[in-house]
């Protein structure tokens, strides 16, 4: 994947079961937990080999929002793609942190307020 490529896309949802049933049946998803501490349950949904999307809880997150769908952006630095988020007129919403055999992880806004995550993958082994 090359730097600002669609990387990953989650659902923070209001009814996780809901959810997950509602793309069970309209699209074949499959699912396997993942747990997060005291954030639940995170939950990776495959069509058959391949992993298509995350969905969460969206008391998960550590501040209040609607349910929603979140997309990734890959990125090659974190801190650099931060840095012209805010320098082109968006918004951090949460500052770099990460998530163990996954990556670096922010979330932005960007100029009219839309959310958008980053992601810099870890490296592979």
């Amino acid at each position: 994947m090359a730097h600002g490529e669609t990387a990953w896309i989650e659902c923070a949802s209001a009814d996780v079961e809901a959810t997950k049933a509602h793309y069970a049946k309209m699209c074949g998803w499959t699912y396997q937990g993942m747990e997060m501490g005291e954030g639940g349950t995170y939950w990776v949904a495959s069509l058959g080999d391949k992993m298509i999307a995350g969905i969460m809880a969206k008391e998960a997150i550590p501040h209040d929002v609607p349910p929603h769908w979140l997309v990734y952006l890959e990125v090659k630095d974190i801190a650099a793609a931060v840095k012209d988020a805010a320098e082109t007129g968006g918004k951090i919403l949460r500052e770099p942190f990460t998530v163990p055999g996954v990556g670096q992880i922010a979330i932005v806004a960007e100029p009219s307020g839309a959310g958008l995550g980053l992601l810099e993958p870890a490296p592979q082994a």
